[in-house]
C-alpha cells in the first residue's frame, strides 16, 4: 500500500462528492504494501465524520478489478466483515471501462470502501488465530455461490513465468531450491488429489496486517479482513496454507508454533470440515504458500518499482518458511 500515484485533496474530493459520500476534510497516504496506491480519507456528512479507504489500482486493470470489488460486496452481503465497495449512485454517468463499484482518478482505476474498526495483530495469539480461521472458512462458504470467475493471477503460472527471472539474483543454493520446489508443485498440481480438492474465490493474501482485531489480547473480536486484490479462485486449503503461513510460524525460524497452527485449523474445521484430499495435500500446500510469496518477494525486492512510500519486504523470510515447511511437513490434527 504504498504511494505510487499522487492524488490532490481537490481531485478526491471530486469523486467522494459525486459518489454521494460529503465533502472530503483529509487524505493521507498509506505506508506499507507493495501494489497499490491507498490512502486514508475523512469526509464530513451530516455533522459527522466518516472514514474511508481510497485506492488506485497501479497493477490491476479494469477487466480484471470487477471480481474483486464485487467479492468484497458479495461477501460484505453475507455478513462477512469486509471492506464494502461504494457504488455510483443511480443515475450516475458510468465509464466505458468502468462499473458501479469501479470508478477512475487520476487517469487510474479506483474505488473507495468503508475504513475497518480495530487494529491488526503482529504479534498474534492462539485466540488470534482460532478468530482468524473461522472466519476464513465462513468466507470460503459464503462465496460458495460467488458468480465471477478470475484465476489467481499469482498461481502457478505465474511462478513458472517468474522464477526464470529472479534466478540470476540467487545464490547456487537458493536457486536449486527453488527450482526443485517448482518442479514439486508442477507435479502436485496434475495429480488426481488436487484435481479434487475443493475451491472457490479465496483472499489468497490473508496475512497478519490484512486483518483487524478489536476487543483484548485473551478475547479479541476480528472486526474485518482487507485488502482482497490478490484474490482469485483457487483451492480453499491453498487460501489456508498461506494463512496457516503467516499467523502460526515462528517468524525468526520459520517453523511452525504448534499452538498456534493448531488453534487456527481446530477452528477453520470446526465451520468446514477438511476432506480427506485437502488433509493429504495440505503439507504440499503449506509449501506452496511459501513457494509463491518467495517468488513474490524475490521479484519486488530485486526488481523494483519507484513509489513515494515502499518498503519491500524481506524476500529470505519466505525462504526459511519453505525451508521449514519441507523439513517439518505441516499435518492437519
Amino acid at each position: 500500500m504504498a504511494v505510487f500515484t499522487q492524488v490532490s485533496l481537490d481531485e478526491a474530493a471530486r469523486l467522494f462528492d459525486a459518489l454521494g459520500l460529503g465533502t472530503l476534510t483529509e487524505l493521507r497516504g498509506i505506508e506499507g504494501g507493495i501494489e497499490n496506491t491507498n490512502y486514508f480519507a475523512t469526509a464530513e456528512q451530516d455533522g459527522q465524520a466518516h472514514q474511508w479507504v481510497l485506492t488506485l489500482f497501479e497493477r490491476l486493470t479494469y477487466a480484471q478489478l470487477p471480481f474483486y470489488l464485487h467479492l468484497m460486496k458479495h461477501l460484505a452481503e453475507h455478513g462477512i466483515p469486509v471492506p464494502d465497495p461504494q457504488a455510483k449512485p443511480a443515475g450516475m454517468p458510468v465509464g466505458a471501462q468502468e462499473d458501479d463499484l469501479l470508478h477512475t482518478l487520476a487517469g487510474k482505476p479506483a474505488a473507495v470502501v468503508n475504513r475497518l474498526r480495530g487494529k491488526s495483530e503482529l504479534a498474534p495469539g492462539p485466540a488470534h488465530c482460532a478468530a482468524v480461521g473461522a472466519m476464513l472458512a465462513r468466507a470460503h462458504l459464503a462465496a460458495r455461490d460467488f458468480p465471477l470467475h478470475q484465476p489467481n493471477l499469482r498461481g502457478l503460472p505465474w511462478w513458472n513465468e517468474t522464477v526464470p527471472v529472479v534466478l540470476p539474483h540467487l545464490n547456487p543454493e537458493q536457486a536449486a531450491l527453488i527450482r526443485a520446489e517448482l518442479a514439486f508443485q508442477n507435479h502436485t498440481a496434475a495429480s488426481s488429489a488436487y484435481a479434487a480438492l475443493p475451491r472457490g474465490a479465496v483472499h489468497a493474501d490473508l496475512f497478519r496486517d490484512n486483518v483487524m482485531f478489536e476487543g483484548t489480547r485473551e478475547q479479541p473480536v476480528l472486526s474485518g479482513f482487507f485488502d482482497f486484490y490478490f484474490a482469485g479462485v483457487d483451492t480453499w486449503l491453498f487460501d489456508l496454507a498461506v494463512t496457516l503461513n503467516d499467523w502460526a510460524v515462528d517468524l525468526p525460524s520459520g517453523r511452525a508454533d504448534p499452538a498456534r497452527t493448531l488453534a487456527l485449523l481446530e477452528a477453520y474445521e470446526g465451520v468446514r470440515r477438511l476432506t480427506d484430499a485437502e488433509r493429504r495435500l495440505l503439507p504440499a500446500m503449506a509449501r506452496a504458500g511459501a513457494l509463491r510469496f518467495w517468488i513474490s518477494r524475490l521479484w519486488d525486492f530485486h526488481l523494483p518499482r519507484e513509489a513515494a512510500l515502499l518498503t519491500p519486504h524481506d524476500p529470505t523470510h519466505f525462504e526459511r518458511v519453505l525451508r521449514a515447511r519441507v523439513q517439518e511437513p505441516l499435518l492437519a490434527p
